[in-house]
């Protein structure tokens, strides 16, 4: 969390006070809900974590009354983009960036350790980190890539390290908060003079903990590889080569923060009958002579169903395409593309007497035309 996002938050309603609360009556409203989400009350459960982090942050601002002042100032006042020099109440030059570069110091860090029985001082909640994407291969037939089909998935990921539970700190130690940028994992940067921008902090590379004792294990990085197995849903259509992403399937966050995605490459291996173009199947179906002269009807398969006929009418040329609706790929619209089936005429290459016979009747009965007489017209054209 980063502190230009207090702008957009209530506090009070968080802690739920008024905006006229005195001190007490928030630290009251403080120690109440805290101690009914700590962690320590409630192990594993995140929606109480969440909530205490919640917590923490809104006293942490309104339980100080110097930054609750600027606080106030800012919801007063903040209706538009904000400029160094403005006026806050009572007439005082109010600067929103000295209100968002001041979360560290005092608060609810005192407080912590007198009710749970840690140490004092101040407190920082480190920013939560999103976790890396992954990226794997997966090989399925050509049938399960036209109807889809789930896959097992053996994953190697980065995860916190085993050894140090992700502190990054050698066992009986632990971090402490980067000077450098109080804990944010990123600071301001000059750019040009005129403007900032954040930045990753150089020292603590974003993470908002130094560690002084390294986790031999990890080295201080505070992660480590962890393999799983994981079902993932191939969608029905994917074609060869095509990248699926699966959002949320990647490494998990650090400190509470989302998990990376799942990119996987899927290659599809080809079918021994069928191809693809599009949402349509294309098949090569034989055809005898006398079938695409004389014409008639040829079954042909279909993926995963049942046989279909095709009317082959008389005089079909080979190479000539015959398209059976609703027997390809499945959309994304959930209808289906078609089967495109490509006749070819099949000459033998060995025939018996009673055949060669009737071919040679057919070859008398046509031999006043000449197929190639146009390539002996002459000329050019």
């Amino acid at each position: 969390m980063t502190s230009a996002d207090w702008a957009t938050k209530d506090f009070y309603k968080t802690l739920g006070v008024g905006k006229d609360a005195t001190a007490d009556e928030i630290k009251k409203a403080y120690r109440k809900l805290a101690r009914a989400n700590h962690p320590d009350s409630k192990p594993g459960d995140k929606m109480a974590e969440d909530r205490f982090k919640q917590i923490a942050e809104a006293y942490d601002v309104v339980g100080d009354p110097e930054k609750r002042k600027q606080y106030d100032d800012l919801r007063t006042y903040g209706g538009g983009p904000f400029t160094a020099g403005r006026t806050g109440a009572g007439g005082q030059p109010f600067d929103v960036g000295d209100f968002l570069g001041q979360q560290g110091g005092g608060g609810f860090g005192d407080l912590f350790g007198t009710m749970f029985g840690g140490g004092g001082g101040r407190a920082r909640q480190a920013a939560p980190r999103r976790g890396s994407d992954i990226e794997t291969d997966a090989t399925i037939s050509f049938s399960d890539a036209i109807e889809g089909v789930t896959v097992s998935l053996r994953l190697s990921s980065d995860a916190p390290c085993g050894d140090c539970n992700g502190t990054g700190a050698r066992s009986g130690t632990v971090p402490r908060v980067c000077p450098e940028c109080d804990g944010v994992g990123m600071h301001a940067a000059s750019v040009g003079g005129a403007f900032t921008m954040n930045e990753t902090c150089p020292t603590c590379r974003g993470r908002g903990l130094v560690v002084d004792d390294p986790c031999p294990t990890c080295h201080g990085s505070g992660r480590g590889l962890s393999s799983r197995t994981i079902q993932a849903r191939i969608p029905a259509g994917v074609k060869d080569g095509q990248r699926i992403r699966l959002r949320g399937k990647g490494a998990n966050g650090e400190r509470g923060g989302p998990p990376g995605d799942l990119y996987v490459h899927v290659k599809v291996s080809p079918h021994h009958l069928f191809g693809r173009k599009g949402d349509s199947l294309t098949l090569t179906a034989p055809v005898s002579f006398d079938e695409a002269a004389l014409g008639g009807e040829i079954k042909v398969p279909t993926l995963n169903g049942a046989p279909v006929t095709v009317k082959i009418p008389p005089g079909t040329p080979n190479g000539r395409t015959f398209r059976v609706r609703g027997k390809g790929v499945q959309r994304k619209d959930g209808h289906r593309g078609d089967l495109l089936v490509t006749v070819e005429v099949h000459v033998p290459a060995v025939l018996d007497q009673k055949a060669r016979d009737a071919l040679e009747a057919y070859r008398k009965a046509t031999a006043g035309s000449d197929l190639r007489a146009n390539l002996h017209a002459g000329g050019e054209r």
